[in-house]
């Protein structure tokens, strides 16, 4: 993000008909950069925060909404990454003129930028203002599992999650599913005790690792630390769902 006449986000790619970011039909927007490092990540190429393409808000918004009749009443505008919540300034005024078109705004984020300290507390209650709906990965309940996974702890993430109940701003918690990482019971059912804790989680989902992303680690000249590692069984899977109840939201 830069401070020009006006501000601006780097944008790593744009998606016109995503069907798996939010209710409905989403144009949805990958911004770039990330402090997480998740083994599992298929998108590494958006870890670098200045690698992506400057667009100002305007711009994003006026080309989202050439795809605005195929919304309905349940679609509208995804933010995703990346990391988002690292172009905060740029992604408040994204959202606020959005709503300001009547636009249905959502959130994708793994909550990691996110602390009660100022100035950034002050950030997200205006974003929070202007988001309809926050898609929360969570990756691990357990921090240490959650350190070795990302690189980084969950403590803050969970305050985060427990933040968004206090305002009581709709969630929808995701969970990638990684054989050895993620997909242990003892783990899946702790965080579903977690979940339980909130009253403002209106649904879960499952994500099943997969290795689609693989070959941009290489290109990227780093190496895969989940080389080996299979997507996880259909009876895994189903057990997650089962001990996470996601058929009950």
């Amino acid at each position: 993000m830069e401070q020009t006449n006006e501000l601006k986000g780097y944008v790593h790619s744009l998606e016109s008909f995503g069907s798996v970011d939010g209710p409905g039909v989403r144009y949805v927007i990958f911004l770039t950069g990330c402090a997480m490092r998740c083994q599992f990540c298929h998108n590494p190429d958006t870890w670098n925060l200045k690698a992506g393409t400057l667009y100002t808000a305007d711009e994003l918004l006026k080309t989202a909404l050439r795809y605005r009749t195929y919304w309905g009443d349940k679609g509208g505008i995804t933010v995703s990454g990346g990391e988002p919540l690292l172009q905060i300034d740029f992604l408040t005024e994204l959202f606020r003129k959005a709503k300001e078109a009547g636009v249905h705004t959502t959130l994708d984020t793994s909550g990691n930028p996110f602390t009660r300290e100022e100035p950034f507390f002050g950030k997200i209650q205006e974003l929070m203002k202007y988001t309809d709906l926050v898609m929360l990965d969570i990756k691990q309940i357990d921090d240490e599992k959650h350190k070795i996974l990302t690189g980084c702890t969950n403590e803050n993430i969970l305050d985060f999650a427990k933040y968004l109940d206090e305002i009581k701003k709709p969630v929808w918690i995701r969970h990638v599913l990684v054989p050895e990482r993620s997909d242990e019971d003892e783990s899946l059912e702790k965080l579903h005790e977690f979940i339980e804790s909130l009253g403002n989680v209106e649904k879960v989902e499952v994500l099943p690792y997969h290795t689609l992303g693989a070959y941009k680690w290489k290109e990227l000249g780093y190496d895969y630390p989940l080389e080996g590692i299979d997507p996880p069984a259909k009876e895994r899977i189903a057990n997650a769902n089962k001990i996470l109840h996601t058929e009950e939201y």
